[in-house]
């Protein structure tokens, strides 16, 4: 089966063409922290002082990435040492990645002015050009390109939306055939050439050329070309083509939250009522801007992506996937309250505004603002009543420390699924809840069932086997569960913090001291692991730095609610007067020791 993703991939083809683009961008200015820009000292000494603290406060804000004030910030510098032109360079970079495109584009024409040489100056400018309809000029500033990059991939694409603009049709799908010498665009091409000749009513070719893209074994289906595609059949009285095109499709969750409601309008749709998706040169242009944004979208040159999905919106301020795009590179920058912002502005109406949501809520779980992701959660299911918002639901409040409350959510999950959901994964977080209650054999039942329906995830083996060992019960099954769990995921840093804690309490101190010093080492802030690690010191007669550990496990955090602070007070006043002692089969768990893969240390 064709799988389906948000975007054309691998246009470019080689590694190296991305490092020339990036070579020729300031993208470093976004976020850069080495260039110090102080403001010159040709200004009167006041006007130093001021733009001085101007700046440092706009250094702040750029380093925290809160842009916006960053921006303002860097502009009043600038109003007191108008000439310094790395704050100029610096300033148009920064206005692109906060929507701020119109002021970026003065910026970029001042920074040419005073000699600077950057494409993507150039590109702003081009990009301003257009939204004003100055269609000639932007073409004329994209004559400037030099970079291949820019010159072969982005140039054909921004302008053959230009001569769409000058209703030059034969000019813009000129244009566009450019595309066609580099094999690897052949997507894109067949995407930009169906749409332009849509816009131009030639609506036999858009065919031609949309059903090449579906035909395409090369290349799996952009999110965006299969709304497109359908939008044109439902336009051309082919129903029936469009209602089984986006049937076919099942992808990961946040897609297929997008695509069921996609799939759902056109079912329902009214051809006849039916607007096409692309009703002018600047949503055209937008287009082109989010291929390339998509086609950057990693991180060795996200700031390259940022910025040119922030100019796509500017073209088109009503699309939702480019402010998805956007979004998911925010959260990926940890910037969660710019990317809820950018949620907040997708309608309700949208395929996209309950994907949309449904990550404002985990920005927000990420954010730590529990009561209000909670309040959103509960809004969602009001109106979509289905087990991912039920599980979320369950999951904050557990992370709220109110399991009674999170059992009821989860347990509603469970009757709401289908299929969505992997069952396993509901019944361990039913499992982790209960445990949580103090119901240990309701627990008990619910993670032999995870157990079951995962097939022995190592995530259930580990919770059960952790948790069996602290109950003093079914040890060599336990211990068992623990081994298997580590062989499965050795790099999991809770897996093996339960590995040596288990050998710990089977008296293995040695080999408990090994994995506990790595799960230390790899989570020097986890206060769980460090209590752990002091226990096993002190049987080690490694004393002094048993008492430390356990100190140092006092001062961290403990967001998990498993640290006794009592406790281990009282360790470090008084120590460990007693081994563990359980009562296990000696042969069995010599044997499951055996089994420990040395392929993980």
């Amino acid at each position: 089966m064709k799988m389906l993703r948000w975007s054309f991939g691998g246009f470019l083809g080689a590694a190296a063409a991305v490092a020339v683009f990036v070579s020729c961008t300031k993208t470093d200015g976004i976020i850069s922290s080495n260039s110090p820009l102080l403001p010159r000292q040709s200004v009167s000494e006041k006007s130093h002082k001021k733009s001085y603290g101007a700046y440092l406060a706009g250094r702040v804000a750029h380093l925290r990435r809160d842009f916006g004030p960053a921006s303002d910030y860097y502009i009043k510098a600038l109003e007191t040492d108008p000439d310094n032109k790395e704050l100029t360079s610096q300033l148009y970079l920064i206005l692109v990645s906060e929507g701020r495109v119109d002021e970026a584009a003065d910026y970029a024409k001042k920074a040419m002015s005073d000699g600077e040489k950057d494409h993507f100056a150039y590109m702003i400018m081009a990009v301003n050009e257009m939204k004003k309809a100055n269609f000639e000029k932007s073409i004329e500033t994209t004559k400037i390109f030099e970079n291949p990059a820019y010159r072969d991939f982005i140039a054909p694409l921004l302008n053959a939306w230009n001569y769409a603009g000058l209703n030059n049709e034969k000019k813009a799908l000129s244009t566009i055939e450019k595309l066609k010498k580099e094999e690897t665009f052949s997507g894109l091409y067949n995407f930009h050439a169906g749409l332009l000749n849509d816009y131009f009513g030639n609506y036999e070719k858009a065919q031609k050329h949309y059903e090449s893209l579906l035909n395409d074994d090369a290349s799996d289906l952009s999110l965006r070309a299969l709304q497109i595609v359908a939008n044109f059949y439902l336009r051309t009285n082919q129903k029936d083509k469009a209602t089984a095109l986006v049937s076919v499709f099942n992808e990961d969750k946040s897609v297929n939250d997008i695509l069921q409601k996609f799939a759902s309008d056109v079912k329902n749709a009214v051809p006849e009522k039916n607007l096409p998706l692309i009703s002018n040169p600047n949503e055209g242009a937008a287009e082109a801007l989010f291929s390339v944004a998509a086609t950057f979208r990693n991180d060795s040159v996200i700031d390259v992506s940022h910025m040119f999905i922030c100019l796509a919106i500017y073209q088109n301020p009503k699309y939702d996937l480019a402010k998805l795009l956007l979004a998911d590179i925010l959260e990926n920058r940890e910037m969660y309250e710019s990317a809820n912002k950018t949620y907040d502005e997708i309608e309700e109406s949208s395929p996209a505004f309950y994907a949309a949501q449904l990550k404002k809520a985990n920005n927000l779980i990420k954010m730590k603002d529990y009561d209000k992701a909670e309040l959103l959660l509960k809004a969602l299911a009001l109106d979509y009543d289905n087990a991912q918002l039920y599980l979320d639901l369950g999951d904050v409040l557990r992370i709220k420390s109110e399991p009674d409350e999170a059992i009821k959510y989860y347990k509603t999950a469970i009757q709401k699924n289908k299929k969505e959901i992997n069952n396993w994964v509901l019944y361990y977080a039913l499992g982790v809840a209960y445990e949580q209650a103090g119901q240990w054999s309701e627990a008990e039942k619910s993670l032999l069932k995870a157990k079951e329906l995962s097939k022995n995830h190592y995530v259930v083996l580990n919770y059960l086997g952790y948790t069996w060992i602290k109950q003093k019960q079914n040890i060599d099954d336990a211990f068992a569960m623990v081994v298997s769990a580590y062989n499965q995921a050795p790099d999991d840093v809770n897996i093996t913090d339960s590995l040596g804690w288990a050998l710990y309490n089977l008296g293995y101190f040695g080999m408990a001291e090994k994995y506990l010093e790595k799960a230390s080492l790899a989570a020097p802030a986890n206060p769980v692991i460090g209590d752990h690690l002091g226990d096993v010191y002190w049987f080690s007669g490694r004393r002094n730095e048993a008492k430390f550990k356990w100190q140092q496990a006092l001062d961290l955090k403990d967001d998990s609610g498993e640290l006794d602070r009592n406790k281990v007070k009282a360790k470090i006043k008084n120590g460990l007067n007693k081994a563990p002692n359980l009562d296990f089969d000696k042969k069995i768990i010599e044997a499951q020791i055996k089994l420990i893969s040395r392929n993980n240390e």
